[in-house]
């Protein structure tokens, strides 16, 4: 977070995520189609009067317990605000996605080569070292992010005003904040991967509700076709669409 943007500049987040959207690695987005052709949308969006957010859908998280689904919800809508732009992580449901995912194979590491040896002061070229799969990071970096909150200002994550909140993930982010069963700034970029991966999905997969973050950048989900927009340098002109047919 520290790192791509001032954290005093919350619209600046917006602006960041709309034009440095390859920061998410392609495979984790196959799913939703997206591609390359995002990148053609360089140009803002004319400013229209925003409509008010919509809440998520209800959902009953099955991974996360309830303190730790406050935690992510608070955290994610720190990550991506609601804003003029349009709505945040929380309302889009990335929350959602996040549980819905550590269900999966790629939550128990099922995807991930899981086998020994572990060298966790590794270049990262080298690639993930630790012995950790994402089920345990958030488990234990919640756990652990609760604690140095509890031991600085005597309250858990969700229990802290906004300006605590943003401090709190950018002492992860930078390692500032010093945890002994998993590195710091480990647990937030997988919150953060993860947020980001959320926020532009295909609403299929939880997140990305009302196509909120499709909307953000212009992307046409999944048309039959758009080709012929592809090398354009302007706006895509008509709304999204998800797989399922819904219509931004």
């Amino acid at each position: 977070m520290s790192k791509d943007q001032p954290a005093s500049v919350q619209p600046a987040r917006r602006e960041f995520l709309r034009k440095s959207l390859t920061l998410i690695p392609v495979a984790t987005l196959a799913s939703s189609g997206m591609g390359s052709a995002v990148l053609a949308d360089t140009a803002p969006a004319k400013p229209t009067e925003p409509a008010s957010p919509t809440p998520a859908r209800a959902y009953q998280p099955t991974f996360f317990t309830a303190e730790e689904w406050a935690f992510v919800s608070a955290a994610v809508a720190v990550l991506i605000p609601t804003d003029a732009l349009g709505a945040g992580a929380a309302e889009a449901g990335v929350p959602e996605f996040i549980d819905r995912q550590l269900n999966t194979r790629y939550g128990s590491g099922g995807l991930w080569y899981m086998q020994g040896p572990f060298r966790p002061d590794a270049p990262s070229e080298l690639g993930y070292q630790l012995k950790l799969n994402p089920q345990e990071i958030y488990r234990l970096g919640i756990a652990e992010t609760d604690a140095w909150c509890q031991a600085q200002w005597g309250r858990g994550f969700a229990q802290l005003d906004a300006a605590r909140q943003q401090q709190t993930l950018e002492a992860l982010d930078s390692g500032q904040a010093a945890f002994t069963a998993v590195p710091a700034a480990t647990f937030f970029n997988m919150l953060w991967l993860n947020t980001r991966e959320g926020f532009f999905s295909d609403p299929l997969h939880g997140g990305n509700q009302g196509l909120a973050g499709w909307k953000l950048v212009g992307f046409p989900g999944a048309r039959a076709d758009f080709m012929d927009w592809v090398e354009r340098d302007e706006r895509y002109p008509f709304p999204p669409v998800s797989i399922s047919g819904e219509r931004g």
